[in-house]
């Protein structure tokens, strides 16, 4: 299986608002799930029920969308791993967004999901060409570091580690572990505390 992440293209979806936070991503009754099957369904679930159906992930426009847009902040709050989990679940394979908190940030590359940074302008514009043409095509570019839409293009920002183990697929370390199964073998085997009698 092939890990690398270096484009994402699809269409976008925006999330308008600063300090979004896991309680919202994911509200605490959906933690008591014993898999992450089906969180999808109930990403900004509060959110989406108070807004009675105008919340963006309930409009038919951006249904099937593959990159989330943000503000600054984004996932901050409690560490869950259900917030990232549930945003990939529902079908998001890319974040752009002006900042994000660090567990959240960490969380979504364990899932390969990249949260690339772009300045608030340059995330204010990718919202407004998006919820003007919710069609247009969102590119994410980790090699060339830019993000394209429509006519629009700027640069963005991921720090080098984690672009690094994006572009080269080493972010799935389970995969990594599989795939080097029989390498580890050979280093257990010559380890003497390995060794029963």
């Amino acid at each position: 299986m092939d890990s690398k992440v270096t484009k994402i293209s699809g269409t976008a979806i925006p999330v308008v608002g600063n300090d979004i936070d896991t309680d919202r991503i994911i509200p605490a009754r959906y933690l008591k799930a014993v898999t992450f099957d089906g969180l999808g369904e109930h990403v900004f679930a509060d959110d989406r029920s108070q807004l009675q159906g105008q919340h963006p992930f309930d409009a038919a426009s951006y249904q099937g969308a593959k990159v989330l847009l943000v503000n600054s902040n984004f996932g901050c709050g409690s560490s869950r791993e259900h917030a990232p989990q549930a945003i990939v679940k529902w079908g998001i394979q890319m974040i752009v967004g002006e900042s994000f908190s660090e567990i959240f940030f960490g969380n979504c590359v364990m899932l390969g999901i990249p949260c690339v940074t772009v300045s608030a302008a340059t995330a204010n514009r990718l919202q407004s060409v998006v919820q003007a043409n919710p069609q247009v095509a969102v590119t994410v570019d980790l090699v060339e570091q830019q993000v394209s839409a429509g006519d629009f293009v700027d640069a963005i920002s991921l720090n080098e580690g984690a672009r690094q183990q994006f572009i080269a697929g080493t972010w799935d370390a389970c995969g990594q572990l599989v795939a080097n199964g029989a390498k580890i073998q050979e280093t257990a085997d010559r380890l003497p505390y390995l060794k029963f009698a």
